[in-house]
């Protein structure tokens, strides 16, 4: 199949649309195997022991982000200057919560007795590398992963933030990681279990490549006839990340990152995992500069629709970790 190509307008009409039922069927090329294959492979590269936390956006000046990482409490929050400051989120006095606490001129202040921290150690708080790479905020939490450390996660190459839209949205499931990943390595349930959103989708190659890249030729739905085709292409750089690059047709080079941060055990012992997914997009037709100056009302609008796609492929994802659970997952 020839690569989408990108025309005048940024939308093409289908001209032969296929109603969901007649399209055809991809649970022979979707093999248990190569999807098994594609994780093993992933989970085999180093992480250098760093989990996506959340949005840059999310830690303010005043108010800090906190979440339990691989069962350790983690706080993020900035200093003065802007700069991401972060360790234990329990207070090293009396545990209280300090994600519930806040900043002021740059200094945590624990909200039980007063404890200040700067981000230095101090009165038996120690605090953990992190990272803020423009998109996403991370920790580094050598105790649980059990990697050589690396000095920074390894980000994967995005358009230039300056002249790109960003939006992330985070959710959480009753899951292992692998369970994510696994579904992010699954392209071909696309058009079947998403078909408000994909449509003529086709892999046309995968796993191929120094990559390790599925090759997928789909089509955005946006309303009725009207669709955006392009090129994707799937990759795992780490064995808690997928990425979707589109590498040709409309908005070449955009991505989308799919981070699978675990997050620990619920009362029932469940596993508990975040998707942290961050969508950055990008064009170089001269309109999109309007979308840039709408970012703040675009932001909610990629949210919702990452939302709504992660509704179904968390479903997919809890229900491959309850089969695996019973013994029962035939992959």
């Amino acid at each position: 199949m020839d690569a989408p190509r990108r025309g005048r307008y940024p939308l093409s009409l289908r001209r032969r649309p296929v109603a969901w039922e007649r399209q055809r069927p991809t649970w022979r090329d979707a093999a248990p195997g190569i999807i098994a294959g594609a994780l093993e492979r992933a989970k085999a590269r180093p992480s250098g022991n760093w989990y996506a936390m959340g949005a840059s956006r999310q830690v303010g000046r005043d108010r800090p982000l906190g979440r339990t990482v691989a069962g350790t409490e983690v706080v993020l929050w900035r200093a003065a200057d802007g700069r991401l400051r972060g360790g234990p989120g329990a207070c090293p006095h009396l545990g209280a919560p300090l994600k519930d606490s806040p900043v002021r001129c740059g200094t945590l202040v624990c909200h039980w007795h007063g404890l200040a921290l700067d981000g230095g150690p101090f009165a038996g708080w120690e605090p953990y590398p992190v990272y803020d790479d423009g998109v996403l905020v991370w920790v580094r939490l050598d105790h649980a992963g059990g990697e050589e450390p690396l000095d920074r996660p390894r980000v994967p190459e995005r358009p230039d933030t300056a002249a790109a839209v960003a939006a992330v949205h985070t959710g959480v499931g009753r899951c292992e990681p692998d369970d994510v990943v696994a579904n992010r390595l699954d392209p071909w349930h696309g058009a079947w279990f998403h078909p408000y959103s994909f449509v003529d989708l086709t892999v046309t190659n995968g796993p191929a490549g120094p990559s390790d890249a599925f090759t997928v030729d789909v089509s955005f739905k946006v309303a009725g006839r009207l669709v955006v085709p392009v090129r994707a292409e799937f990759t795992a750089p780490g064995p808690r990340t997928v990425v979707m690059r589109i590498t040709e047709g409309e908005g070449a080079g955009s991505v989308v990152e799919t981070h699978a941060t675990p997050l620990g055990t619920d009362a029932s012992g469940r596993p508990r995992t975040a998707v942290v997914e961050a969508v950055v997009a990008a064009s170089d037709r001269p309109g999109f500069a309007v979308a840039r100056a709408a970012a703040p009302l675009l932001r909610p609008l990629m949210r919702a629709t990452a939302g709504r796609l992660w509704r179904d492929d968390m479903a997919y994802a809890e229900r491959r970790w309850e089969l695996r659970r019973a013994g029962r997952f035939p992959g």
